[in-house]
This record gives structure tokens, sequence and C-alpha cells, in this order.
């Protein structure tokens, strides 16, 4: 099926390269009975994914039921998916049936999977294996037809080493993964889902659309937008109610941003042009590139302060005069070789001290660090940019996500760089 027809059928915004192949994965597996895991940030749409694949299924004209794993207190989830009998717990006035057995020839998106209890997941696996089920306070096995489509925003097989989810369960749910972008993961999108959302509300609220200058749109393709879209379509409602303006600035969008995430966006030279992922490298390039030099030029001004420090001790506190003098009068020249001088210790003299740094006369002593003040630093983009990666991996243990989230990139773009650089995991 064309996937711009899945698109206009449920609202689906963009063309990201990662979007499109995590649609046609739940295309492709829509027509099957599998188990799907759809894992992604919160606010990325992953109910979305859900309702497409039960809309393409073979039950699409049965029932289809999210359950929010993570709103359920523990002590009635059991209840709410699996039902109970009448007197099985205090508050049991009536039998009760579950979502497993009403929805039973349907679809259940469990979303939020990772906040699932222990005890609930032993039971959602038996269903998932047998198809059986039993009610709360009931020792009657029933049989169930449902197909579950999971959600989480977390890593479950992480969880699964700490004891907090089933490994069993994990990969019986996983047998399709299906992984949705980020949205900072997706910048090309962003532009067109802020337009579309201005547009609805400006047909909601019977206004003019908004639009943004050259400035604004970078600032918007840049932030970090932890909401996701969620988030997006939040920042185009409070623009599209509050503005006066139609044509929105760059200082005008800060005032909708938080200034948390403000402060963290890089000042780029260049300005967006609407393929912003082509020049993702590019930035990103610009940004270690300015990095660098900054620190280089932090050192040499080190350096001077130093330099200076030890040239004029009066200008400078007593511990630094104080360094100074134990460093250039503890040592008189004897021959042409520094040694200790006799007044410090005059039981135990002390032999010549042979050195490769210190085998000149006091004045050369500041000639060399203004030699070593002059070496110029690798200043290689390239080979920064790997020393950082394979320090990030190092430090994360090989999880590419944290690595990436230390170094300010997405996960994809980590994995490029990788196979850029020939990096071995």
């Amino acid at each position: 099926m064309d996937l711009q027809v899945i698109k206009n059928r449920f609202g689906i915004i963009g063309n990201s390269a990662a979007l499109n192949h995590a649609l046609s994965v739940a295309v492709q597996v829509a027509s099957t009975d599998l188990s799907v895991l759809i894992v992604g940030e919160s606010g990325v749409g992953k109910e979305a994914f859900s309702h497409i694949i039960h809309a393409l299924s073979s039950r699409k004209h049965n029932s289809f039921i999210a359950v929010n794993c993570g709103a359920i207190p523990e002590g009635t989830i059991d209840s709410e998916l699996f039902g109970h009998e009448k007197g099985s717990f205090t508050g049991a006035v009536d039998s009760r049936k579950g979502y497993f057995e009403t929805v039973s020839g349907g679809t259940i998106f469990l979303d939020e999977i990772g906040e699932m209890p222990i005890g609930t997941q032993a039971r959602l696996l038996r269903v998932l294996e047998t198809g059986e089920f039993i009610r709360v306070g009931s020792s009657k096995v029933q049989k169930t037809d449902v197909r579950v489509i999971a959600a989480t925003n977390r890593e479950l097989l992480e969880f699964t080493q700490t004891g907090k989810f089933r490994e069993d369960l994990y990969y019986r749910l996983s047998t399709v993964p299906i992984r949705v972008p980020a949205l900072r993961d997706r910048q090309e999108d962003i532009i067109l889902l802020f337009r579309k959302f201005v547009i609805d509300f400006a047909e909601k609220y019977k206004t003019t659309p908004v639009q943004l200058d050259e400035e604004a749109k970078t600032l918007l393709v840049n932030y970090p937008w932890k909401g996701n879209v969620r988030e997006l379509k939040n920042i185009a409602e409070q623009i599209s109610v509050l503005t006066t303006e139609k044509l929105i600035t760059a200082k005008q969008l800060r005032q909708f941003l938080p200034e948390s995430n403000i402060n963290r966006l890089p000042v780029l030279a260049s300005t967006y042009n609407g393929t912003s992922p082509a020049h993702e490298f590019a930035n990103e390039r610009e940004i270690l590139y300015k990095l660098f030099f900054d620190m280089k030029k932090d050192v040499t001004e080190l350096k001077k302060m130093f330099l200076e420090m030890l040239q004029n001790p009066s200008s400078s506190n007593a511990a630094v005069a104080f360094a100074r003098e134990s460093l250039l009068h503890d040592y008189s020249p004897v021959n042409g070789d520094y040694q200790q001088h006799p007044q410090h210790h005059p039981q135990h003299q002390q032999p010549a001290i042979q050195s490769n740094v210190i085998n000149h006369p006091q004045p050369v002593i500041f000639d060399d660090i203004h030699h070593h003040e002059e070496v110029e630093e690798s200043l290689n983009i390239m080979d920064k940019e790997k020393e950082l990666i394979i320090k990030a991996l190092k430090k994360h243990k090989g999880k590419r996500k944290d690595a990436a989230s230390d170094l300010g990139i997405s996960e994809r773009t980590l994995y490029r760089k990788l196979k850029e650089y020939d990096i071995d995991e």
C-alpha cells in the first residue's frame, strides 16, 4: 500500500526516512496476528501506529481498546485486564469482565507496558502463549482471541537486566519491533508539522495562520523538542492564540519556548533552508570547531597568565611568589647543571641533578615556556570527533543511546558516524 495514502488517511505528517521505515513495517505486519512492540519517546505518536496496524488488519471490524498500564493502580490492573469474580476482593460487589474478555476477536493496545507489575506480566505472558486467562478470584480457565500491541518509552531490555521486566515476555512481545523516531531526529518534518498545526488552530479559533521568518524557523528546527510532536503542537496552539503578529520572529518565538532548553541550543552560522539533515554534519563540525578553538584559546590564556605570574611575583599572591622562589632559587647552577642550594639541607649535600628540561641558565626557563606556548595543537575536527565518540561509548559501556545523549547528537547520527569513522564498538 502507498505510504502517502496511509499518511493522508491517518493524518501522519512527514517524509523523513526513519518515519517512512516505521510506517512500512507497520503496514507489512498489520495483515498478520504477530505481537508488535512500538518503541519511542513520549509524544512521538505511538498510539497512532497501533490504530494503523488495527485498521489494516483482518480484525478491523472488531473492537480496539487502548490501555495505559502506567495509569492503572497496581492493585486493580489485574481486574481491569482479566476481570474478577464477585467477592474476590473488598469492593468486588459484582462479577466483572476484563478487557481481554470483552475485546476478544479484536486488538488491545497496552501503552507504557514497562510500568506493568511483574505479577501482571506473568498473566499477560500466558495470554500471549496460550490465549488463556483466569479472572481474579476464579479458578476457571477462559479463552480469548486478542491481538496485543504494546508500546513503551523505556528500554525494556535494560529493565530485564534489573528484574523490572520479564525477559521471556520481552521477547514474546517484540516479535516485530517498530521504533518511532523522535522529532529531533526528523528535523525536515518540523516546519511541515508546525504549518499543519497553525492552519488547524487558525480554523478552530477563526484567525489568520501565523508564519515564521527564517531565523524563527532555524530556532524551531534546532530546538530539542523533549516532548516531541505533542510539545510542538502545544507551542503552535499557544502562538496561534496569544500572538497578534502574523509573522513571528525568533525573539517572539523564544517567549514560548522553555528558557532552560533554549540556552542549550548551539549557535549555528547557517540558517535553515528546508534540508537540515543534509547539512547535519556540517553544522555539527562548525559547533565542534568552535568548541575546540575556544578550548585552545583558554589554554593559551592560562599559559600567558602563568608566565606573567612567574615574571611578576609582586602582582600575584604570596603562594605564587613562594612557588616561584622555590622553583628558581632552591637550585643554583654548578658546572652547567642545577644543584640544590646547600642552605636548605646543610647535612646532606645532593649530587648534581641531571635534567633534560632544566639544563640551561635561569633566563632560558622563560624561553622554554614561550616555546611551549607557541606549539600548535591539532585542530583536525574528524580526529577530535572520533576521539569524543570513542570516549562516550567507553563511558556508557557501548550503549549507543546513552552515548548519543551525552554527545548531544541523535542515535541515528551516532550510528552514521560509527560507520563513517569505522569505529569498532
